[in-house]
């Protein structure tokens, strides 16, 4: 059967297995999408994602949407898997997102890779 879906809205348990969730703007007024953009969180994210990039070996980047896909186009796709789909938001979700499998092709790149797969549940 399916696996029972976590009601808390806790994301520790991805974290303790090395997954970082990580959007462009780190705050935001509410309500307000994107409010937050060009107040300098791009820097500092930008310089995160490099240095994940040029750094460590064999990350799974995952670029939801089309500014993700754009923020990730200097990642070393030799080193890593970078996969890309429309964002899972309500509004583009339909546009690509299901059925593009990120968690399911996430842990077979890091099985071939012998790394332990992540326990999405």
């Amino acid at each position: 059967g399916l696996p029972e879906v976590p009601t808390d809205g806790d994301l520790s348990r991805w974290a303790k297995q090395g997954v970082l969730l990580l959007n462009a703007t780190l705050t935001v007024d509410a309500h307000s999408p994107a409010s937050h953009q060009g107040k300098g969180w791009e820097r500092f994210t930008d310089e995160v994602i490099m240095r994940l990039n040029s750094e460590r070996n064999n990350i799974v980047f995952i670029l939801w949407g089309s500014y993700a896909i754009k923020k990730g186009a200097f990642i070393d796709r030799q080193r890593h898997l970078v996969l890309t789909s429309a964002h899972p938001s309500p509004l583009s979700a339909y546009r690509g997102f299901f059925g593009s499998k990120p968690f399911s092709r996430t842990n077979q790149y890091l099985i071939d890779h012998n790394i332990s797969p992540i326990n999405w549940e």
